[in-house]
C-alpha cells in the first residue's frame, strides 16, 4: 500500500509540473503529453525507479486508458461515420490497413526482426484521436474545416484499428470472435436504445437522472462512470481489450445525449484530464526501455517514417481526390494528414497485449512506443507550421517581398497579423454573441461583457483598416492582398 501511494504522488506530483513546464516553453509547442511520457521514462523501472508499476497503480492506468477513449468516442458524431467525408475516411483507413499488410510482409528489415506482424500493421494505421482532440481545441482548429476533416479521418483511424484488434489479436477461431463480437454488439445497442428512448419520451427515470445531475446524488455522471466500467469489464470477460468497451461507452454516451450536456462534459473532463489520464501517460512512459530504445534507431527511425507514408500518405491523396467535400488548400491537406499521422495510445495498448502474449518483446514495443511519443510531438508541431504558413498566404507574401526585398521583416509580419487579427475578431464576436444571448436573459454582468467584446472587436476592426483592409466585408485575408504603401 505504501509503495502504491508513493508512486502515486510522484504521478501526481508530474501531472501537475509537466503543463506548467509546457506553458513556459517558448510558442508551447511541446504538448504535456510528451512531457509526461518523458517524466514516465525518466522515473519509471528503467530510469530512477521511483514510479512502480504496482497492481493498483496498474489499475489506475487502465481507466486513464478507458476515460480517454470514453472521451473520444463521445466527440463522435455518428452522422460523421455515415456522411461523405466518413465514408472517405473508411476508405482510406482501409488502404492504409493495406499498405501496412504489404510493407509488414514484403520489407526484409521488418520480416527479419521478432515482430507481432499484426499488432505492427494495426499499429502503423491509427491515429490518436482522444490525444488530439484537446491539442486541436487549444489551437483553435476545432469547428474550421480542417479540425472537422481530421476528426472525419481521425475516427477511422482509431475506430478502425480498434475492432482490428478484436478481431485479428484473438486467440479464438474466426467464427467465435465473431459470435462474442455480435454478443458485445448486441450489448451495446441495449444500452444505447432503453435510454435514448428514455429520454424522448421524457420517462420519470430519465428526468430524476438530469434533474439530480449536478446535486450531491451527480446521478449523470455517475451513470456514465458506471457505463464505462460496465462495457469495460464486458470487454475483459470476453477476453477483448478495455479501448473497445470504452470506446463505445463514449459513442454509446454521445447517442443517449446528441446534443451534449456542458455540465456532465466538464465533470468527464474534470475526472479524465485532471487525474485518470495523467496517470495513463506517465504509466505509459515508465514502461519505456530507454536503453533498449537507444539500442534500436533503426527501428525508431523506420516506424515514424512508416506512419507518415502509410498514414499521412493515404490522407493526403484521397483529400485530394474528393471533389464532394469542402475544397481545403494543398497546405491544409497536408496539415490535415500531420495530424491524421499521430498515434500513442493504440500503440501503448497493441503492444500490450502482443507483450502479453509473448508475441512481442519488451524492446521492440518500448521503441513502438517511443516511436508513436514522438509522433504526438512531431506531427501537431508539423501540422501546425503547415498551417500557419497556409494562412498568411507565402504567395502572395514572397510577390511583396520581390517587389521590395527590404521590407521582408514588415511584409511576414503584417500577413502574420493580419492572420491573428481575422481570427481573434471571430472568437471575439463569438464571445460577443454568447454574452448579448445572457444579457437578454438578464445577467448584469453579461451586459457588461457584451460592451467589453465590442470595444476589442472595434479595436481589431481599427488595426484592419490601417492595414488596407474593408473590416466589413473581409473574412479571411483575400489571395490579391497588397500591403498598403506608406
Amino acid at each position: 500500500m505504501t509503495h502504491d501511494l508513493v508512486s502515486l504522488t510522484v504521478i501526481m506530483a508530474v501531472a501537475v509540473i509537466c503543463p506548467i513546464v509546457a506553458q513556459l516553453i517558448p510558442g508551447r509547442f511541446i504538448p504535456q503529453t510528451v512531457l509526461l511520457l518523458a517524466a514516465g521514462a525518466a522515473l519509471g523501472p528503467y530510469g530512477c525507479n521511483v514510479i512502480r508499476t504496482t497492481d493498483a497503480v496498474e489499475l489506475l492506468s487502465e481507466l486513464g486508458l478507458a476515460f480517454l477513449f470514453l472521451l473520444a468516442g463521445y466527440e463522435i458524431d455518428p452522422k460523421r461515420l455515415s456522411g461523405h467525408q466518413g465514408k472517405v475516411g473508411l476508405a482510406t483507413w482501409a488502404v492504409s490497413l493495406g499498405i501496412a499488410w504489404l510493407a509488414i510482409t514484403l520489407i526484409p528489415f521488418f520480416s527479419s526482426r521478432d515482430l507481432n506482424s499484426i499488432a505492427v500493421i494495426i499499429a502503423l494505421t491509427t491515429t490518436a484521436l482522444g490525444t488530439l482532440m484537446p491539442i486541436l481545441k487549444e489551437r483553435h482548429l476545432d469547428g474550421t474545416p480542417v479540425g472537422d476533416a481530421i476528426i472525419s479521418y481521425g475516427t477511422w483511424g482509431e475506430l478502425g484499428p480498434i475492432l482490428a484488434m478484436a478481431a485479428l489479436l484473438s486467440t479464438r477461431t474466426g467464427w467465435q470472435t465473431l459470435l462474442v463480437l455480435g454478443v458485445f454488439g448486441a450489448i451495446c445497442v441495449v444500452c444505447a436504445r432503453i435510454p435514448a428512448k428514455a429520454r424522448k419520451a421524457g420517462h420519470r427515470a430519465y428526468r430524476f437522472l438530469t434533474e439530480n445531475a449536478n446535486t450531491s446524488s451527480q446521478t449523470m455522471m455517475r451513470m456514465t462512470v458506471f457505463l464505462l466500467v460496465f462495457l469495460v469489464t464486458v470487454s475483459a470477460l470476453f477476453k477483448l481489450d478495455v479501448v473497445l468497451g470504452a470506446f463505445a461507452a463514449g459513442f454509446i454516451l454521445r447517442y443517449i445525449i446528441p446534443d451534449g450536456m456542458e455540465s456532465l462534459e466538464t465533470k468527464l473532463n474534470g475526472v479524465g484530464y485532471g487525474f485518470l489520464i495523467p496517470v495513463f501517460f506517465v504509466v505509459s512512459g515508465a514502461a519505456i526501455d530507454v536503453r533498449a530504445v537507444a539500442g534500436e534507431p533503426g527501428l525508431l527511425v523506420t516506424f515514424i517514417v512508416m506512419l507518415m507514408l502509410i498514414r499521412a500518405v493515404p490522407v493526403f491523396v484521397a483529400m485530394s481526390l474528393d471533389k464532394r467535400s469542402t475544397p481545403i488548400s494543398s497546405h491544409h491537406r497536408v496539415t490535415v494528414a500531420l495530424y491524421c499521422t499521430t498515434a500513442l495510445p493504440i500503440i501503448v495498448a497493441v503492444t500490450s497485449l502482443a507483450v502479453k502474449a509473448g508475441t512481442m518483446q519488451q524492446a521492440t514495443a518500448s521503441t513502438l512506443v517511443a516511436a508513436g511519443a514522438i509522433t504526438v510531438f512531431l506531427m501537431p508541431l508539423l501540422g501546425s507550421l503547415t498551417y500557419q504558413v497556409a494562412d498568411v498566404h507565402p504567395v502572395t507574401a514572397v510577390q511583396e517581398i520581390l517587389r521590395t526585398p527590404s521590407d521582408w521583416q514588415h511584409i511576414m509580419h503584417d500577413h502574420a497579423e493580419i492572420h491573428e487579427l481575422l481570427r481573434h475578431r471571430s472568437l471575439i464576436d463569438e464571445l460577443a454573441e454568447k454574452a448579448k444571448n445572457a444579457a437578454s436573459d438578464g445577467s448584469g454582468d453579461a451586459a457588461e461583457r457584451f460592451a467589453l467584446a465590442r470595444k476589442a472587436r472595434h479595436e481589431l476592426d481599427r488595426r484592419l483598416e490601417e492595414l488596407g483592409l474593408d473590416p466589413k466585408s473581409v473574412h479571411d485575408l483575400p489571395r490579391d492582398y497588397r500591403l498598403p504603401k506608406n
